[in-house]
C-alpha cells in the first residue's frame, strides 16, 4: 500500500478532483487547506529564523491510500491536472503504509484500503 500526498494550488482542486473520479478502484481521499511556502520564498528569506512569517501561499494538501497497483495512474492524474506550468503547481510525494485496518470490519492490508 502507499500513500500519496499531494501539494497543489487552490484553485486546480475541483478539476484534480473530478479526474480523480474517473480512476477506477480509487477508495476516497481526504483534502486539507493549507499555508506554506516553497523554494522560492526560502532561497530569499534572511538567514536569521523570523518569528512572524506572513508570506504564506494559500494551497490544498490531497491525500490518497491506495493499492500499489494504482499509484502510478493517481499520480499521473495529479500531475497532469494540477499543471500550470508556473513555479508553485505543488509536489506529489509517496510513502510506503505498513498496515491499514478498517475498524468496522477489522479488515487489514490493502483489503482495508
Amino acid at each position: 500500500m502507499k500513500k500519496i500526498t499531494a501539494y497543489i494550488k487552490k484553485h486546480k482542486l475541483q478539476k484534480v478532483t473530478l479526474a480523480l473520479h474517473r480512476v477506477e478502484g480509487l477508495s476516497g481521499m481526504s483534502v486539507t487547506d493549507i499555508r506554506g511556502f516553497g523554494r522560492g520564498k526560502a532561497k530569499n528569506a534572511p538567514s536569521r529564523v523570523v518569528e512572524d512569517l506572513v508570506d504564506y501561499i494559500p494551497g490544498v494538501k490531497i491525500e490518497i491510500f491506495c493499492r500499489n497497483s494504482k499509484v502510478e495512474e493517481i499520480v499521473s492524474v495529479i500531475e497532469k491536472t494540477a499543471h500550470t506550468g508556473l513555479h508553485g503547481d505543488g509536489k506529489i510525494y509517496i510513502q510506503e503504509v505498513h498496515d491499514a485496518i478498517r475498524i468496522n470490519t477489522g479488515e487489514r492490508g490493502e483489503e482495508a484500503v
